[in-house]
């Protein structure tokens, strides 16, 4: 609570997972905040990606588990309806009380409305009864407002209404004919998705040559054999020139750049994401309003006089993942609560460190790819002594276990000069439990003679930590 009117330590705008948890560490560090909130509590991340799209995706991924393995049988195709009943489930049938309510319990004040900066240490919000009201933090204003969706610029998209991943996750029933645009996490994930729950005809168009551009080219060679044997319709080198949709709703005809045509009953654009900064008058900041807020590694913004006003999360542009966002939140929180405190605001906690080594990321398809750390790609361009190494996870014995047939493959990279880890990359059936050991390797920079030593349980997928330091040599 505020110790007077409209007054607090800090304030926070925006109430997605990022926001709330730079206000709580900022009340766990003895601070008063407030969390401000036009949209739902809990962000999109809750309601729109991380969560309802695993829930779509969970039972996709059991189904292709069940086929690989011989005497179990799958009764007919996947109940769509009982699928998105469940998605409803997980995201609280889009009603956020409880998520208020947690933000409450930290404890926050919640304020339902438009946040906008109106000056250092100030901040405006439009509510939603027309009014307005004005609060003042004594120490901090944290901008949280995430990313939106972005759309090319193909005459006729705009107008033809197309679904982003906010309508692909929340769809009340699933389009027999679908179009995506993309190649990224988000088209893949949604593809795979709503291919399996009743999109017989998916088609997607990739402007470049791969699925997964940013991860090893092997993880987008196995997904998009995957996305074949399946079904889906994977055309690369191929964009958009022109969409029509005469009628409001009704089908869509997208026109590319070979002379095709493509009839659909949905077009889903999965091209990125940009800044959510609009109209949040980052100008009374003396900042640019066209883009990501520039942050140092305490998540404070660069340029702004009396360093007042800090950014985590996606509108920062340094990593659009949410446990990133949340990692980079905590910092944040802690560092304000350093600083108001008197205490010192350098320690290595007080830091972001992780977005410079590589964020962890996985991919829900199914196979599953996750990665950590630098592409060969991108630790030669950084100017590593760079040397890979590659195994074929289908040949570990606990793979072979887990299923017939089981396809994957797995690459490090390694520091030479170093003899620590850069990067892994794992892309197989159900993969993403291997992430967070190599997580902890490269992060911790562990010596690869030092993780010769951290040995595998038998039989366990885990394994290929051992083959791959074979093949290293060691």
């Amino acid at each position: 609570m505020a110790d007077e009117d409209g007054v607090f330590d800090v304030i926070v705008i925006g109430a997605g997972p990022v926001g709330e948890t730079a206000a709580a560490r900022a009340v766990r560090g003895g601070l008063t905040a407030a969390v401000v909130e036009e949209r739902l509590a809990g962000g999109e991340c809750a309601y729109y990606a991380c969560v309802p799209s695993k829930a779509l995706l969970r039972p996709v991924d059991l189904a292709a588990e069940v086929s690989r393995m011989p005497g179990v049988e799958l009764r007919g195709p996947i109940d769509a309806a009982a699928v998105l009943a469940r998605r409803d489930e997980m995201v609280s049938h889009f009603d956020d009380r409880g998520q208020v309510s947690w933000i409450e319990s930290v404890p926050a004040t919640f304020v339902r409305g438009r946040g906008r900066l109106a000056g250092p240490l100030l901040v405006e919000v439009a509510t939603p009864d027309g009014g307005t009201l004005a609060l003042r933090a004594r120490h901090a204003v944290v901008v949280a407002t995430g990313s939106d969706p972005a759309t090319p610029d193909v005459p006729g998209l705009r107008e033809a209404r197309p679904w982003t991943n906010r309508e692909a996750t929340s769809a009340r029933q699933v389009p027999k004919r679908l179009v995506v645009i993309g190649g990224g996490a988000v088209a893949c994930e949604m593809s795979q998705a709503l291919h399996a729950l009743g999109a017989e005809e998916t088609t997607v168009l990739v402007r470049g040559n791969r699925l997964l551009s940013r991860t090893e080219p092997f993880a987008g060679e196995l997904l998009a054999k995957s996305f074949r044997e399946s079904g889906i319709d994977v055309r690369f080198g191929r964009s958009p020139t022109r969409v029509e949709r005469p009628v409001p709703g009704g089908p869509v005809t997208v026109h590319t750049d070979d002379g095709s045509l493509i009839e659909a009953d949905e077009i889903l654009v999965a091209t990125g994401r940009r800044a959510a900064v609009g109209d949040i008058g980052l100008e009374t900041a003396g900042l640019r309003t066209d883009g990501p807020i520039e942050v140092d590694a305490s998540m404070r913004a660069t340029g702004v006089p009396g360093g007042w006003l800090y950014a985590v999360g996606d509108v920062n542009g340094l990593n659009l993942l949410t446990h990133m966002g949340k990692y980079q939140a905590r910092v944040c929180g802690d560092v304000i609560s350093a600083r108001a405190a008197g205490l010192p605001d350098d320690l290595p906690a007080l830091r972001d460190t992780a977005d410079d080594l590589g964020a962890p990321q996985v991919i829900f398809t199914d196979p599953e790819v996750c990665a950590v750390g630098r592409t060969e790609s991108r630790a030669r361009a950084d100017g590593f002594a760079v040397r890979t190494v590659e195994y074929d996870m289908g040949a570990v014995p606990g793979a072979r276990l887990q299923a017939d047939g089981y396809t994957g493959r797995a690459k490090a990279v390694v520091d030479e000069d170093r003899r620590v880890l850069l990067g892994v990359t794992f892309a197989g059936p159900a993969v993403a439990d291997l992430l967070h050991g190599a997580t902890i390797a490269v992060t911790g920079e562990v010596p690869l003679d030092r993780l010769w030593h951290a040995v595998p349980a038998f039989p366990t997928v885990s394994e290929i930590w051992l083959h791959l330091l074979e093949e290293y040599g060691l």
